[in-house]
């Protein structure tokens, strides 16, 4: 019989679409994952707490970037909101990206060229974050994106970017959520970095490449990347944030099944 040293999370926003939001959730517990959401606003949270799910990690912010002065107000205050919701899901992450994205994943103020000056704002900024998370007992994962196919104009997007601004805060409220779907399309060599990244991790999320769809389907060789991950001691989420390729039950097997050991 198969086990395996993580626990498995799936993302509800792109698996099992025939169902409604909340049946989603309900059929990967009853599958035995936890659970992964995005935008709450758009959610019946009482609904979700009743399913009982065990909710790993949701959206950290509604709107707001790291590095513009209305930006950080509004980042910090949809941060705060995020973290009532998150006690009420007893969600323990919450997860941030480099600046606001619109609907399609786009960067609502896209940027050409990321400054010093940018750079040590975001710290600042991530510093006040940090502290509302160790303030709430949540920790914020700051997630890398991929440029070239679907989020260009993003600042701070390259795992080295998001991994650099998590080590320079080095704070246990402040961790890397390491998407390697994003990573193999902006910068491969995806085993070196989860060994650079170590302790910095508070999170993989995974899919495969081309169509990021559950592993198995493209090109990453996902049962060496856990190979990898017990190796180097990692026991905490692994997330499926992909879509199916057919069938989702199916497509949750192959991500357990990559992930799990003799």
């Amino acid at each position: 019989m198969s086990s395996t040293p993580f626990k498995l999370a799936i993302s509800a926003e792109m698996v099992f679409l025939d169902l409604p939001f909340v049946e989603r959730v309900e059929r990967i517990r009853e599958l035995g994952f936890s659970v992964e959401i995005w935008d709450w606003t758009q959610k019946d949270i009482s609904a979700l707490v009743a399913t009982g799910a065990d909710f790993t990690s949701m959206t950290g912010y509604i709107s707001g970037n790291l590095t513009e002065p209305d930006g950080i107000g509004a980042l910090l205050d949809s941060a705060r909101e995020s973290i009532a919701i998150a006690e009420r899901l007893n969600c323990p992450s919450l997860n941030l990206h480099g600046t606001g994205l619109d609907g399609k994943g786009l960067p609502v103020r896209p940027v050409e060229t990321v400054s010093g000056r940018m750079w040590l704002t975001a710290c600042k900024t991530l510093e006040k974050i940090a502290r509302l998370g160790e303030t709430a007992g949540k920790v914020f994962l700051l997630e890398n994106l991929n440029l070239p196919v679907d989020h260009p104009g993003t600042p701070f997007a390259r795992a080295a970017d998001t991994l650099a601004l998590v080590e320079a805060l080095d704070s246990p409220y402040l961790k890397m959520n390491l998407d390697l779907y994003h990573a193999q399309i902006g910068e491969g060599n995806l085993i070196e970095l989860i060994r650079r990244a170590g302790p910095a991790i508070g999170e993989i999320q995974v899919a495969d490449v081309p169509g990021r769809m559950e592993p198995g389907t493209g090109e990453i060789n996902y049962p060496a990347i856990a190979k990898a991950l017990r190796e180097m001691g990692y026991g905490g989420v692994v997330g499926l944030e992909g879509w199916a390729s057919g069938d989702s039950e199916t497509a949750l097997r192959r991500f357990r099944e990559a992930f799990s050991f003799a």
